[in-house]
């Protein structure tokens, strides 16, 4: 495997890191910003925002402008330092929230043009394993990177966490200019024949699922610091290792449905779907018991985030899987994130305490089941040139 398909995946690790660190220091950012917890949830949503609008805009521009794919990382990952650059300076809430959101437009167009760039650099027969390192990257991050910016946070301040990151992204991009080899101009792109796909209603419904599936983990995901130390009462040093926990399980429960997702895409769905909003409404249950916290933390580790390889195969079978069919569902994925993490502040907001979000994601992800329900009895999505 060329050491390039592990600099992308170091890529998506840093930026992926960036946008999910902000779950591990709310009560840091929120004692700083002088905002509330909930406010500070948004941030995580606005991240969201900038990837659903901005990656499919960026993408189809890069390619109309015949912008190199090695050009356009390396100018996606600039726009990426100033912005992330920005908010590690923030001193106002307004000023962190503009840079979270351009960090987000700009992660977008990246994760999308690393893969590209994947695809170039090995062969046909090579190109799904080395795919499934660049992603990887996205993996190690709940893992390594936000339990790591948490700690930093706790001993360094959350600046030291955000400048981290920065560091990371240059580093990437001086080894990005040393390894990206040369490439043609893209050709411009051609919408007609994957606007057609967009005919297929049950294109939508897999978008639906999607969405309520991300949704889900991330209503409860996004306020999991602030329930396990005022609810569970851990102490917030504890923090790190409950999320490094969390991410150890979405690596192998990654790993366990990546392995099987082709043949069994929806039981997957809809077993994940099941246990995932199970595990939740017990952990609003009994989220002041500590062992009974961690070993629901580990459960919805196992089944949260780990569908991903599910819903993408998915997709993939549902429609042809070009560069729109994949970036449109890139940006519902995201839309499923922010708006899940904004109605589970929702609750907090009203009045309902911080076991609300995790009951939010209890009824996304029922919801998520319900859609899935009807595939059971037959295949709904049609195969339409996944050879191709």
């Amino acid at each position: 495997m060329p050491l390039l398909v592990f600099i992308l995946g170091l890529t998506i690790f840093s930026l992926t890191t960036s946008e999910f660190m902000v779950a591990g220091m709310m009560p840091s950012l929120a004692l700083a910003l002088g905002e509330p917890v909930t406010r500070i949830g948004y941030l995580i949503s606005l991240y969201a925002i900038g990837m659903v609008v901005g990656g499919p805009l960026i993408t189809v521009g890069m390619l109309r402008l015949r912008i190199t794919k090695k050009e356009g990382l390396l100018g996606l990952l600039s726009l990426y330092v100033i912005a992330q650059s920005i908010a590690a300076s923030a001193t106002s809430y307004e000023v962190m929230a503009i840079a979270r959101l351009a960090t987000g437009v700009a992660a977008s167009a990246c994760f999308g043009v690393s893969l590209a760039i994947c695809a170039d650099v090995v062969d046909v027969r090579a190109r799904g394993r080395a795919a499934a390192v660049v992603i990887g990257g996205l993996m190690l991050a709940s893992v390594v990177g936000v339990p790591m910016a948490t700690l930093i946070d706790q001993h360094l301040g959350w600046r030291a966490s955000f400048w981290l990151v920065v560091v990371l992204t240059v580093l990437c991009m001086v080894l990005v200019t040393l390894l990206v080899p040369r490439s043609k101009p893209s050709q411009a792109v051609s919408l007609g024949s994957e606007l057609k796909e967009f005919r297929n209603p049950h294109l939508w419904a897999a978008y639906a699922s999607s969405g309520l599936i991300i949704g889900a983990i991330f209503a409860a995901f996004s306020y999991f610091a602030p329930i396990l130390t005022e609810v569970s009462g851990f102490p917030p040093s504890s923090i790190p290792w409950l999320l490094g926990v969390y991410g150890v399980a979405n690596v192998v429960g990654n790993g366990v449905v990546g392995r099987f997702a082709d043949q069994y895409t929806i039981p997957i769905m809809v077993g994940g779907m099941l246990i995932l909003s199970i595990s939740l409404a017990l952990f609003a249950v009994f989220a002041h018991e500590q062992t009974a916290s961690i070993a629901l933390l580990v459960v919805t580790g196992l089944v949260g985030m780990s569908m991903n390889p599910a819903i993408i195969a998915r997709v993939m079978r549902t429609a042809h899987p070009g560069p729109l069919v994949n970036t449109i569902h890139t940006s519902v994925i995201n839309i499923g994130l922010g708006a899940g993490s904004w109605i589970g502040g929702l609750g907090i907001a009203a009045g309902y305490g911080l076991r609300s979000p995790l009951w939010v994601g209890v009824a996304l992800a029922v919801l998520a089941l319900i859609s899935l329900l009807p595939l059971l009895g037959g295949r709904a999505v049609r195969m339409n040139a996944v050879s191709n």
